[in-house]
C-alpha cells in the first residue's frame, strides 16, 4: 500500500526560494575590513543568484551537470553561487584556497570543472594553474583585486557583476531528480590523493533541516550567524544553506579571519551565534584576553572540525559564550554529532561532563563502534573502538572522475556500506560519542592504548599553555611513547618537569602515561582546515628537526 501524499522532491531550489520570500528581509552581511559593511537582503540574493544562473547558462554555456568551482573567501557573492549552480542543475565545487597548488589542480581536473569563479584577493593563487586546467573554459573575478596575473590566460576572463548585470532577476528553476548531484567538496588528502564527496539535493536538503533542529544549532529569524568556518569546508557546515531555511542572519567575514577583525565584527554587528574550528577560538580568546570587546551578543558558539579543549570551552563560559560541541567530518555533510546535555544533566556537575564528549546522534545517523578484529562493540561508555556511521547525509562512494564507477575502498566503507570514519571513541547507553583519538594517532605503548587528545586536553588546561600536540614517537622498550609538542604562552618560562607534574597530579593522566619527550616549537602545524597536522610533527621528529627534551 502506497502513501497518499504528494511527491515533491527535496531541492536547494526549494529552500532558495522559501528563503528569499518568507525570510526576505533577513539579511547577507558581508565584512569589508573598512568603512559600511556590504548588506543584502535574502530577497536580492535570491534575485541576484537567478542573474547568475542564467548568465551561467546563456552566457557560459553551463549545462547539465557540469561543474562550476568556486575559489573564494566567506562572503555574499558566495552564498549566490551557493544557491545558483545547484538551483539550474549544475555542480557547486568549493575550492579549498589553502591546498598547494599542485593538490588544487589536481583537484580542478579530477572534477573536469568547467567555470572557476574566484575572488580578485585569490587570482595569485589560480592564475598560474590555469595552462595546467585543460576543462576550465571560465573564469569570472568578483570583488577587488589585480587582474593583471589574468592577462593571456587559455581561459576567458569575466568580470562578475557586469557579467550579471541586466540579466532577469527570477528563474524557471527546474525540477531536478533530488538524488542528483548538488556539490562536491575534496577531503584535504593527510593521506593520499584528497577523494571527492558528492552532496546530493536530498542530503543537502534534509542535513539543513537538522542543523535547525533546537538540539543542533536551533537556530532563528532573531539570530545572527558568524560563518567563520569557511565555505570550502564542508559547505560551511551547512550554514548558508540551513539559514535560508529559517531566516537566520548571515555575517560573512570575508578573508578578515584573524582575531582582531572577528572580535571588532562580534562588538560592531553583535552576532547571537558564531561557528569555527577551535583554532579560530584560541587566537579569539587571546585577543579578547589581551584587548577586550564587548563581546557580550555572542551567546552561542559551535565548535567542530577538531576536538575543543575542555578548559577552551570553559574559559569561553566565562565570557558568557557557551560552546556547543560538534563532530562531523566531510564525509557526513558534516552534522555527525551535536552536544547538547540531556535534561537530567542540566544544572547538575554531568552537565560539563556531557558538553565536553562531542555529543549525540540526531535520528537520522546510525552509529556503531567496531573492535580491532571486526567485533561489533557495546554502547557502554567504556568499549573503544572504531567509529563508523550510516544515514541520508552520510557518503556512500567517492568520487572518482566524471566517466568511472564510485570509489568504495575497504579502510573506508565496510561490507554493508557503513563509513569507517578513522575515529577511535566510545558511545554512552544514552548514545553520547566520545573520541579519544583518530586511529592513525593512537599511541600504541607496551600493548596498551594512550589518547594522544586526552594528553592535549590536560596540558592545554595549564595557564602557561598556548597549544598542545601529542605525538607517538618510536621507542626500544614499548614500541612507541608520546612525544609532547607545546606552544608557551608570550613570556611564559615553565619549564617540561612542571608541565609533568601537573598532568600527574589530581589523577589528570596515568603516570604510565606520562611523556619522557618533549619540545617547544612557535606553532602546530594545522592542515588546511586548521586541524593539527600530526604527520609534519612525525615528520620533524624522524629527521632530527625537533630540539627534544628527554625526562
Amino acid at each position: 500500500m502506497l502513501s497518499t501524499m504528494q511527491d515533491v522532491p527535496l531541492l536547494i531550489s526549494r529552500i532558495l526560494t522559501h528563503g528569499s520570500t518568507v525570510h526576505g528581509s533577513s539579511r547577507v552581511t558581508t565584512w569589508t575590513g573598512e568603512g559600511e559593511p556590504q548588506r543584502r537582503t535574502f530577497a536580492e540574493t535570491g534575485a541576484r543568484a537567478a542573474q547568475l544562473a542564467h548568465a551561467l547558462r546563456d552566457e557560459l554555456g553551463v549545462m547539465g551537470d557540469a561543474r562550476v568551482a568556486t575559489l573564494m573567501w566567506n562572503n555574499a557573492e558566495h552564498v549566490e553561487a551557493y544557491f545558483a549552480i545547484p538551483s539550474m542543475g549544475a555542480v557547486l565545487h568549493t575550492l579549498n584556497l589553502r591546498l598547494p597548488a599542485e593538490q588544487l589542480a589536481w583537484i580542478v581536473n579530477h572534477a573536469a570543472d568547467r567555470v572557476i569563479i574566484v575572488n580578485g584577493s585569490l587570482i595569485p593563487l589560480i592564475a598560474p594553474l590555469l595552462s595546467k586546467l585543460p576543462t576550465v573554459e571560465h573564469v569570472v573575478v568578483t570583488g577587488p583585486g589585480d587582474r593583471a596575473p589574468l592577462d593571456g590566460a587559455t581561459a576567458r576572463v569575466h568580470e562578475y557583476e557586469e557579467l550579471i548585470a541586466g540579466r532577469p532577476t527570477s528563474y524557471d528553476w527546474p525540477e531536478l531528480d533530488e538524488r542528483q548531484a548538488a556539490a562536491m567538496c575534496y577531503t584535504s588528502g593527510t593521506t593520499g590523493d584528497p577523494k571527492g564527496v558528492v552532496y546530493s539535493h536530498r542530503s543537502i536538503y534534509l542535513h539543513s533541516m537538522q542543523v535547525n533542529m533546537t538540539q543542533s544549532m536551533g537556530l532563528t529569524d532573531q539570530d545572527t550567524s558568524l560563518v567563520v568556518v569557511p565555505q570550502f569546508h564542508v559547505n560551511a557546515w551547512g550554514l548558508p544553506h540551513a539559514t535560508f531555511m529559517t531566516g537566520v542572519n548571515l555575517l560573512m567575514p570575508d578573508r578578515f579571519l584573524q582575531p582582531a577583525p572577528l572580535a571588532e565584527m562580534i562588538e560592531r554587528e553583535k552576532p547571537t551565534h558564531a561557528a569555527a574550528v577551535p583554532t579560530i577560538w584560541q587566537g579569539l580568546l587571546a585577543e579578547l584576553t589581551a584587548r577586550p570587546r564587548d563581546v557580550s551578543s555572542l551567546g552561542q558558539v559551535t565548535i567542530g572540525g577538531a576536538a575543543c579543549p575542555p578548559a577552551l570551552m570553559a574559559a569561553f563560559d566565562k565570557l558568557g559564550m557557551r560552546v556547543c560541541h560538534a563532530w562531523g567530518m566531510t564525509e557526513t555533510s558534516p552534522l555527525g554529532t551535536v552536544s547538547r546535555p540531556p535534561a537530567h544533566a542540566i544544572g547538575t556537575e554531568e552537565e560539563f561532563a556531557y558538553r565536553v564528549t562531542q555529543g549525540r546522534f540526531p535520528a537520522s545517523v546510525e552509529g556503531r563502534l567496531t573492535g580491532p578484529g571486526g567485533e561489533r562493540l557495546p554502547w557502554d561508555g567504556a568499549s573503544a573502538g572504531e567509529l563508523e556511521v550510516r544515514g541520508p547525509w552520510i557518503a556512500g562512494a567517492y568520487y572518482n572522475g566524471p566517466d568511472a564507477e564510485p570509489l568504495r575502498p575497504a579502510d573506508k566503507f565496510s561490507e554493508d556500506g557503513w563509513l569507517k570514519t578513522g575515529d577511535v571513541g566510545t558511545i554512552s547507553p544514552d548514545g553520547f560519542l566520545t573520541l579519544t583519538d583518530r586511529a592513525k594517532d593512537v599511541i600504541k605503548s607496551g600493548g596498551e592504548w594512550i589518547s594522544s587528545v586526552d594528553l592535549e586536553n590536560a596540558l592545554m588546561a595549564h595557564p602557561d599553555v598556548a597549544e598542545a600536540a601529542v605525538v607517538a614517537v618510536p621507542d626500544e622498550k614499548w614500541g612507541e611513547r608520546p612525544l609532547a609538542t607545546v606552544v608557551l604562552k608570550e613570556g611564559s618560562t615553565v619549564d617540561f618537569e612542571t608541565l609533568r607534574t601537573f598532568l600527574a597530579e589530581e589523577g589528570k593522566i596515568a603516570r604510565w602515561q606520562l611523556p619522557e619527550r618533549w619540545t617547544i616549537v612557535e606553532a602546530v602545524p594545522k592542515t588546511s582546515v586548521g586541524k593539527f597536522d600530526k604527520k609534519v610533527l612525525r615528520r620533524r621528529y624522524a629527521e632530527g628537526e625537533l630540539d627534544v627534551t628527554s625526562l
